[in-house]
This record gives C-alpha cells, structure tokens and sequence, in this order.
C-alpha cells in the first residue's frame, strides 16, 4: 500500500497556495485574538512547529471549533489555477503496483479539488483527511492507525511518501516503509529512499528491489 501526504508531495504548495493559506490563518487569528501580523504569525508558525498543524493548536489550548477554523482559512476561488504540479504525475503513479491512498492534514474539499486539478484523483483509492483523523493530524499516531483499521493494513506492507521528516519518523515507528520527498542532501535515518520528486518514485523503486 503506498500512501502519499498532499502538499509539496503530490504538488507545490510553495508558490502560490501556502502564502495565501499563511495570511488567510493570520487574519483568522487577528480577528479571534486582536493580534497585529507579527503576533498572529508568530502563533500560527508556534503551533505549526509543536502540533504538526496551526489548527491542533488552537483547539487544544483555546477549544476552538475545527470546522470553523478550516472554513474561514481554506477558501481558493482560484485553486486551480494556483496548483503547480508535474503533468507526469498520474503516469508515474498508474506504475506504482498496490493500492494507493492520500493522507493529508489539510481538509477534505480542499484535498480533493487539488487532485482534480492535478488530474489524479482517479489514481486513488481512498482519501483520508484531517476530518477523517478527528482533527488529530500528522505525526500523532492516532491517525495512522485509523487509516490501517479502515484497510485492515499490516504495516510491513505500506510505504508512506511525505516532505515532513516528523510524519516519515512516526510511520517508521509503526513499522512502515519511508520514502522522503525533498531536494535536501542530508540522510535521515528514518527515511528508507529519498525523491526529489514523486514522478522518480516508481523508477528508484524497481531499482531498489531488483
């Protein structure tokens, strides 16, 4: 079972999508706390860093309501003309053999509008979001073993593709394989394989195991 995170795995959520996701969070927390740029920035990015999300950070220090959270700061009129992906993608993925899943921290209307305008959405066999995690996102473990219950997964026998070295560190804990994707040089030792891009996957993959 390969299972693949979303944003700057799947596409690159840098140019275009993460600045407008980073100032739509600091103007929500601007007008739910009174704080100027530099205050709401400085929370989002503390939360970000400890929790794995801004948003697991504000429901367990302040209680507030994920669906209006999510609502107010994933609004993309223009989504898809702000996707920056690779048009090889969904005949990179179409040769990796198993299943594949997407779990990703981000909502579900906005996950699924990115595969659509990535044009892969058909590649997938199940979507898991941070609704589907009860709003326990990446790295907690808890989300992890949802996604295994529903399949009835073992593990040993899934590989999860992710940009986040914490999410890689947390599969590897289960017992999974990892795969990193990013241009870094560095190792770690909880990746297994590092990509610089999805679409090298299937290719480094059969050279790995033959």
């Amino acid at each position: 079972m390969w299972i693949f995170d979303l944003d700057n795995t799947l596409h690159d959520a840098r140019p275009h999508i993460f600045p407008s996701m980073h100032t739509q969070m600091n103007d929500y927390l601007k007008r739910r706390f009174g704080l100027d740029e530099d205050g709401a920035n400085g929370m989002r990015r503390f939360f970000w860093e400890r929790y794995g999300t801004t948003l697991r950070g504000l429901v367990r220090h302040h209680g507030e309501d994920p669906k209006k959270f999510i609502r107010e700061t994933h609004q993309f009129p223009e989504l898809g003309a702000m996707v920056v992906g690779d048009n090889t993608l969904g005949h990179a993925l179409a040769r990796l053999q198993g299943k594949r899943l997407v779990f990703s921290n981000a909502p579900r209307h906005y996950v699924e509008e990115v595969l659509r305008a990535l044009g892969v959405a058909r590649y997938f066999d199940a979507v898991y979001t941070i609704e589907s995690t009860r709003y326990r996102p990446k790295p907690a473990l808890q989300g992890f073993r949802v996604l295994l219950r529903a399949h009835d997964l073992d593990p040993h026998r899934c590989a999860l593709i992710d940009d986040m070295p914490e999410n890689l560190r947390a599969a590897k804990r289960l017992g999974m394989s990892t795969v990193w994707v990013s241009s870094e040089l560095r190792r770690v030792s909880f990746a297994d394989l590092r990509v610089k891009s999805v679409t090298q996957l299937a290719r480094l993959v059969f050279r790995h195991t033959h």
